[in-house]
């Protein structure tokens, strides 16, 4: 989607996923026309009792309307506050036979951009919807359709936390040997938040371009003259510092990192300086493991915490659990299974302990774990807890907003996901919560990011995720 402003004034049709999507959609689009099919506003008015996020979505678009039209007709146009001009549009005109499909409210809305773009072929038509079968469909008719991305992150430039640098021998035996060694930085001068390092005082040359840093950014450093001699460290830069990683020989509740993706992540775990913390990577790679390993940690052993609080998203988000019978954490077992079967290989329980009837209930009974589900989560405030928030890539910008602003005085917040594997129908792997958060926070000195590569499952589930 292009919203930018140019010469020619541009007429956007919206359809009904965008709004729902991201309400403030209509006001995105600069100086030109958006004009939402009187269509879309019937298939929003079927979501507005819904007491979830699509629901709050739909009364948000109800309340906005509502506002410009009592400004003006809104049938006509109405000046909008950045200079556009928002209409509601219905037509009388009839889809080619050949299109039908059944689907009666997106062949009204494409009727709708038909029109518009018959009505006034001097001005560009733009058909703006997440439906790609329906950008398909738009296409064959003529029309330009255009996906939304507002928010969009791509994948590949997604900030991954974590850089190699060459170095000499001895600044790599300096970060082993003395815990640190020191860095010569700057401010970018156009990316708050951002460092550069230019002229390198770890290789005593200079470089052809600099580099750019984040606070926390974890670094590889290896030796220029010996590939296998390296040392990891994490970029700080109230300190001038890059500082080596903490030992991870004794493990975390059992757990050691096989690869130094799993030790850039314990770190940071670990920190109690860091509040924020976000995991990516493909299923097998260990996010949730490290995650709850380092949670127990905190909260049993070392009672940094005063409990350990899990979230997953039960897809849909906004699904009632009350359709499931039991109590709040009978319904929500078998979306928490996975959380539990972690847990119970973090307490070492044998198939012997489970017949005895020992589970993760233990850590539950002694107010060690909660289980929470996402629906609840608004409005509470969660103090002094080590919080992680699995499968977060199903979650859109604003439930992460709404999770995050709940997080009190003391409390650490971890969410982890796969950006590729997404539920979630009304999020992708650019728009989702957990990439957004990322590239609002990588600047942040209280948060850290880890992207993890490698599958520590199984061979087997390592070589399904590669190649399935």
């Amino acid at each position: 989607m292009n919203s930018t402003t140019s010469s020619v004034r541009k007429n956007f049709v919206l359809d009904t996923n965008v709004l729902l999507h991201d309400p403030r959609a209509a006001f995105r689009f600069g100086d030109n026309t958006v004009i939402i099919p009187i269509y879309v506003i019937e298939e929003i008015d079927q979501f507005k009792r819904s007491m979830n996020e699509l629901g709050r979505n739909a009364r948000q678009v109800s309340r906005f309307l509502d506002t410009y039209r009592q400004r003006g007709n809104l049938g006509v146009g109405v000046k909008m506050d950045n200079g556009g001009v928002l209409k509601v549009a219905m037509t009388p005109k009839k889809m080619p036979s050949e299109v039908l499909d059944g689907h009666q409210a997106d062949n009204l809305i494409m009727a709708v951009a038909l029109d518009v773009q018959e009505r006034e072929p001097n001005r560009p038509c733009i058909f703006v919807t997440k439906d790609t079968n329906l950008r398909i469909r738009a296409d064959a008719l003529g029309l330009t359709a255009e996906n939304y991305e507002a928010d969009g992150i791509a994948i590949e430039e997604l900030y991954p936390g974590a850089t190699e640098l060459r170095a000499e021998a001895e600044k790599v035996d300096k970060l082993y040997g003395e815990g640190s060694i020191e860095m010569l930085f700057s401010p970018h001068p156009s990316t708050p938040g951002c460092f550069t390092l230019g002229a390198s005082p770890l290789s005593g040359g200079e470089a052809d371009e600099a580099v750019l840093f984040y606070p926390n950014e974890y670094v590889l450093l290896r030796d220029a003259a010996n590939e296998s001699h390296t040392a990891l460290g994490r970029f700080k830069p109230e300190t001038n510092k890059v500082i080596a990683l903490r030992s991870m020989r004794d493990g975390v509740w059992g757990i050691r990192p096989r690869n130094k993706e799993q030790h850039f992540a314990l770190d940071c775990l670990l920190d109690d300086d860091l509040k924020l913390v976000t995991l990516l990577g493909k299923a097998g790679t260990g996010k949730t493991l490290l995650a709850l390993a380092a949670g127990l940690q905190k909260v049993a052993d070392e009672e940094t915490y005063s409990k350990l609080l899990v979230a997953r998203p039960i897809f849909p988000l906004g699904r009632d659990i009350g359709f499931l019978p039991g109590a709040v954490e009978e319904k929500l077992n078998p979306w928490m299974q996975p959380i539990f079967d972690n847990v119970e290989y973090l307490m070492g329980l044998t198939q012997a302990d489970k017949r005895s009837g020992r589970s993760y209930q233990e850590l539950i009974d002694l107010s060690l774990l909660q289980i929470e589900p996402l629906t609840y989560i608004r409005g509470r405030s969660i103090p002094h807890q080590f919080m992680i928030v699995d499968e977060a890539q199903n979650l859109t910008p604003h439930e992460v907003k709404t999770i995050i602003t709940r997080v009190g005085n003391g409390t650490k917040v971890v969410l982890t996901g796969d950006p590729y594997q997404i539920d979630n129908p009304y999020v992708d792997s650019e728009s989702n919560g957990l990439t957004y958060l990322i590239s609002r926070f990588q600047g942040q000195s209280i948060s850290a990011t880890v992207t993890l590569h490698k599958g520590e499952r199984s061979a087997l589930a390592e070589l399904a995720a590669n190649l399935l």
